[in-house]
Formats: C-alpha cells, structure tokens, sequence
C-alpha cells in the first residue's frame, strides 16, 4: 500500500479528479481495515512519538491499561504530554517512564492493575519503532495473563500434592510410627522419675518442700521442665504428619444438600467466643434466598475455620471480620475479609503451595488444605491482599443443575 502511495504521489499531476477521488477512497479503507485489525487484538496497542506522546491506541489498550485521558479507537490527537502522565497506575506509569525514556526493549514485565474496578495481571513489552536506522518512536504492547497466571499456579498446586501423595505411605511409616514409640517411652520415663522422685523424698522427707536452686528437688523440676518441651515439640510434629496425611489421602466426601448460609451462622456461632475475646468485630453480609449447593459440613468447616484462624492470627490487636455470602456468576460464593495486615505482593502466588509458611511454628500446610478440600468440592478459591490492608478468600461452590434450572425459571418469571 505505501509504494502504492508513493507511486501515485509521483503522478498527482497527471491525475484526474476522479483518480484523485479513488486513491483517497482507496486510502480511507486501507486505514480503516488496519483499525479494523487493530482494534480485533486481544492485546492492547499503544503507538507513542519519539517526544514519547500517545498518538494511536486499539480498543484493547483502553480496556487493560487504566487511563486517565484520552480518544479512543486510534483516534487520539497528539498530545503534549508523554505516555506515562495519561496512565493512572502509578507502577505502570513509573515503568512506562523509565523504559521510554532509556529506549531499552524490555519484555513482559508484570504488574497489578486495577481495570476498571477489576484487578488484573498485565505483561507489558516496550519496543522503539524504527525506520531507515532511526528510532521515529515506541509502542507499548500489553496483554492480560491474569487467567493464564491463575491456571499455572492451580496446576502447579495440582502437581505439588500429586508429589506429596507418592511420599504418604513413606511418611506413614518412618514418622508417625516412631512418634508414637517416642510418646510412649517418654510415659515410661516420666512414670519411672516420679518412682524414683518418691523413693527419694521417702528417705529425705525433709527436702520435700525445699526451694533452693541447686539441690535434688531443683533438679526434678529441670527434668519435668525438659520432658514438657519435648512432649510439645511430639504433638507438633504430631499435628505435622496428621495434616501431611490428610493433604495426600483422597478425601472420602460426604455431600449434602445445604444451605450455606445457615451453615455459615452457625460456625460463626462457634466462634463468637474466640473472636470476641480476639476484640475482633464479626459482620454478616448473607444474601437472601441462595440456591442450596452440595457440601460435606464436617470437611467444608474445616476449611473455612482454618481461614478464620488465618484472619484472627492477622490482627493480633482486634479488628473486622466479615464473612458475606452472595450469587455470582452462577455460583455460590464465601468470602472471608479481615483488616489486618495484608499479605506482601510477593508472597500471594505461593500461600497455597504445601510447606509455604510466614508463622514461625506454622507447618505450610493449613492453606493447602483449603485449597485441596475446596477443590475436592468443585469449587475455586481466589485470595485478593494488599499489605497493610488487609486480605479477602473468596471460596466459590458449583449450584447443582436442578437448582440452576429454579434460578432460571425464577428470572424468567420475574422479567
């Protein structure tokens, strides 16, 4: 098309006006198939001047990168300010800066943004524009990888209790086994001191009653001091293995048909105690007449007690928790918000990997949990956190088919 143009450019002289007519008709939708082209991307395109202006955008571009200003469809005027002060995202806006500016070609480079109330992950790629060896711009390439992230690190998951199970029966074996003989002989010696703490104290009943710090009855409490340590640290690693089994074994479910928000008063009946004493404010927000959903309540409380714990263990000086229950998309979905301190950036792709733990005594294998019984009943679980502002799970459960078909018939009847 442009040796086209520079042919006929050439040739204008000797045009006719109908010629001339044609050529522009001609340009018009070549311009308009590019747009066209454009416009069809899933990803978003913006064309920037070697002044760093914004001077063409696709459709894509103003749905993924939250701007300030701007026209829209390739139809931006340029502008006297660069990119980066029409961009809202403050990160996105210092990368875009920092990359125009040294003209480095950078690829996929990752960020969290906020499109439009909806938080997504954008790779963003820069590229100077050049012709005939000179740099005569930049076009910034984004595409959103939010789903594709999401679908990596559920299989990643997948994987890592898939590894977990083949260790099970080994764990089984050479752990749990030899803990439970170590609890016993440990029994065995507490019961054989006190015998000997008798024997003593029947000789030198004196002494019973002592408090010095160096003599026989000193030394009876170092021992009982000792076995309590090492009786904790048995029922730590107790807990451990107990949790590892759970995590690998398929779960035998026992679903029922239920009523999640009744489910949800009740557990939060159980717990009123714990977060009242924790000054934490507990808050409500059941939507009225959800679709019952299949659930086993014993596994399904376990999970969600564990997210509450989380929440609790989150604001150690009291704070708000709310647990809301609504119908979206389709499905049911609980979400447990707390305000407490929020979950570090780097640290959101890993919580529900196995062993991944902040908490200096934790075991890295509550969240797994979760993650493993929520699956187990066909649901998802999402987490949304910010540090210092605290962090929202979100667990969604599939509506049976007959329960959808009641949705439906319901909203056909009231439309």
């Amino acid at each position: 098309m442009r040796q086209f143009i520079t042919r006929a450019a050439q040739k204008l002289a000797k045009l006719t006006p109908e010629q001339i007519k044609n050529l522009f008709v001609s340009m018009g939708e070549e311009i308009d198939r590019l747009e066209t082209v454009l416009d069809s991307l899933n990803e978003g395109i913006l064309v920037c001047a070697s002044d760093h202006s914004l001077i063409l955008a696709n459709k894509s571009a103003e749905r993924l990168f939250p701007m300030v200003s701007g026209g829209s469809r390739g139809t931006f005027e340029p502008e006297t300010v660069p990119v980066w002060n029409l961009v809202r995202d403050e990160k996105t806006a210092a990368f875009l800066e920092q990359a125009l500016r040294s003209g480095d070609r950078i690829s996929d480079r990752e960020f969290d943004v906020d499109a439009k109330g909806v938080g997504r992950l954008l790779a963003i790629s820069v590229s100077p524009l050049v012709k005939n060896y000179h740099v005569t711009g930049s076009l910034v390439h984004a595409r959103d990888v939010t789903e594709k992230r999401s679908r990596e690190a559920r299989m990643r998951r997948m994987e890592n209790l898939a590894s977990l199970t083949t260790l099970a029966a080994g764990v089984a074996h050479e752990i749990k086994n030899p803990l439970g003989s170590i609890s016993i002989h440990m029994q065995l010696l507490r019961k054989t001191m006190k015998k000997n703490e008798d024997l003593y104290y029947r000789a030198h009943e004196e002494e019973r009653d002592a408090h010095d710090d160096v003599g026989p009855n000193a030394y009876f409490k170092l021992f009982n001091k000792y076995m309590n340590v090492i009786d904790e640290e048995i029922d730590r690693l107790n807990h451990i293995v107990v949790d590892f089994l759970f995590a690998v074994r398929p779960m035998n479910l026992d679903p029922r048909e239920g009523d999640i928000n009744a489910f949800i008063r009740e557990l939060m009946e159980f717990v009123g105690y714990e977060l009242s004493d924790a000054r934490i404010e507990a808050v409500l927000e059941l939507e009225d007449k959800l679709p019952l959903v299949d659930f086993d309540e014993r596994i399904l409380k376990q999970a969600v007690l564990n997210l509450i714990q989380n929440a609790v263990a989150a604001m150690p000086g009291g704070g708000r928790l709310t647990v809301k229950t609504e119908l979206a998309d389709g499905e049911v979905a609980i979400s447990i918000r707390d305000s407490g301190r929020g979950i570090p950036e780097d640290n959101l792709s890993k919580i529900f990997e196995p062993y991944f733990t902040t908490k200096e005594n934790g075991s890295g294998l509550g969240l797994t949990l979760v993650f493993k019984i929520v699956r187990e009943h066909q649901g998802e679980i999402t987490v949304k956190s910010k540090e210092g502002s605290g962090s929202c799970f979100t667990i969604t459960l599939p509506v049976p088919q007959k329960e959808r078909k009641l949705l439906t018939g319901r909203v056909g009847e009231t439309v």
